[in-house]
């Protein structure tokens, strides 16, 4: 399978990557469709909004706040939604496709993104951060902890950020 298409919104100031979609997600159609990751609870939280259930309300939520979306990996081989069996990966051409942006930072959904990103892409002139994973498999952060560490994206999506 193949990830799905990036979310770029115009003058987008973050960049959240995630390593591959999980099976829930593609059968959903559209980035953490999984019904018990927190990515969409996290992030409507903490942007004051309320949790975003269609793909078209995701992407607007995405868009109205300037939040680019995207996964490292195009494709690859992976045994259900284990990041530890991704093998024969393709990897997105994110420096590429955000080389002429003016992003704030970059975050990483999890270690797995990071770890893949900085193992297959160029250097980008970007802060980076990586961030717990929002997936129902790390069940050690719970929503509040995951809600307080991804707060550290709001100074980046403010305008003096």
């Amino acid at each position: 399978m193949i990830c799905f298409d990036p979310i770029i919104p115009e003058r987008a100031k973050i960049l959240i990557l995630g390593s591959f979609p999980s099976p829930l997600s593609f059968e959903s159609g559209f980035y953490y469709g999984h019904p018990r990751n927190r990515f969409w609870p996290v992030l409507a939280s903490l942007l004051s909004e309320e949790r975003p259930i269609s793909v078209e309300q995701k992407k607007l939520l995405l868009i109205r706040h300037q939040i680019a979306l995207w996964d490292v990996l195009e494709s690859c081989e992976i045994k259900g939604a284990s990041d530890a069996s991704i093998r024969n990966v393709v990897v997105n051409p994110v420096a590429a496709r955000f080389a002429d942006q003016k992003l704030r930072a970059i975050f990483f959904n999890g270690a797995k993104a990071e770890e893949l990103f900085k193992r297959y892409q160029p250097s980008m002139d970007f802060p980076t951060f990586r961030m717990p994973s929002t997936s129902p498999a790390n069940a050690a952060w719970s929503f509040e902890r995951l809600r307080e560490k991804w707060a550290e994206i709001l100074p980046y999506l403010t305008e003096e950020g």
